[in-house]
């Protein structure tokens, strides 16, 4: 497949979150998917966060077999790189759905969340989408190339494979493209709204809070109170 198909398959993912994002701004099924979408990327990512142990592990073992008893692994230096590469990476997604990326938070936090929105629709399509196209494209021929070679690393006399560890490239390209095209639907959502919609990071806060309440009051107390909290929530959103 040629790599003008695949970019034009990408872009028009990204036309469809668009148009998902103007025709069902409202849609339940919508704001579901969206958390859908964040509890897989939040999965992967606190999945993968366990690889920091064993690279702690690795490094610690290297440094002392190599100071203590002369004696460094053939292993240690292709293990760090490989299970940081792979750290990384996997986080990528984690902190896009949490929206925890660095960007120039005072200047941001001065605009309106529309605003805000408006400002971020315009960043993913410049930049992010075309980057995460060349990044699963350029991965993709990376992780290609070295599965038909059998590449093995050449920075140790181990010389460990290294196709499975390229072929994590396109991988998380796509789990970025999924996180990338959930992220567009909630700015045009907020567009439209002049609201951020809900993160599952906001819903998870929610839940601490109800079970915090709910160590405190009885279920029937606790059941009024939220259900006093809704009917206030509706009646300010009627008028």
């Amino acid at each position: 497949m040629s790599d003008s198909l695949i970019t034009g398959g990408l872009a028009g993912l990204v036309v469809v979150a668009l148009i998902i994002g103007i025709a069902f701004s409202t849609n339940e099924v919508v704001s579901r998917a969206l958390l859908a979408v964040d509890k897989f990327s939040t999965l992967i990512g606190q999945t993968f966060s366990w690889t920091i142990i064993i690279l702690t592990f690795a490094i610690t073992y290297e440094v002392i077999a190599r100071r203590f008893f002369a004696s460094p692994t053939n292993w240690g230096y292709d293990v760090q790189y490989m299970l940081y590469g792979t750290l990384f990476m996997f986080a990528g997604a984690y902190a896009l759905s949490r929206n925890g990326h660095v960007r120039g938070d005072f200047l941001y936090r001065m605009m309106s969340a529309r605003r805000q929105a408006m400002l971020d629709l315009l960043l993913y399509i410049l930049f992010f989408f075309p980057a995460i196209f060349a990044f699963m494209v350029a991965g993709w021929h990376f992780f290609e190339l070295s599965w038909m070679q059998n590449e093995r690393s050449m920075f140790s006399p181990s010389g460990p494979i290294i196709w499975p560890f390229k072929g994590i490239i396109p991988v998380v390209g796509f789990i970025m493209l999924l996180q990338g095209l959930v992220e567009v639907v909630r700015c045009v959502r907020c567009i439209r709204a002049g609201e951020w919609p809900q993160r599952l990071s906001d819903v998870e806060e929610l839940d601490q809070i109800i079970l915090a309440k709910a160590a405190e009051k009885s279920p029937e107390e606790l059941a009024r109170e939220l259900a006093e909290n809704a009917d206030a929530a509706l009646s300010v959103k009627g008028r």
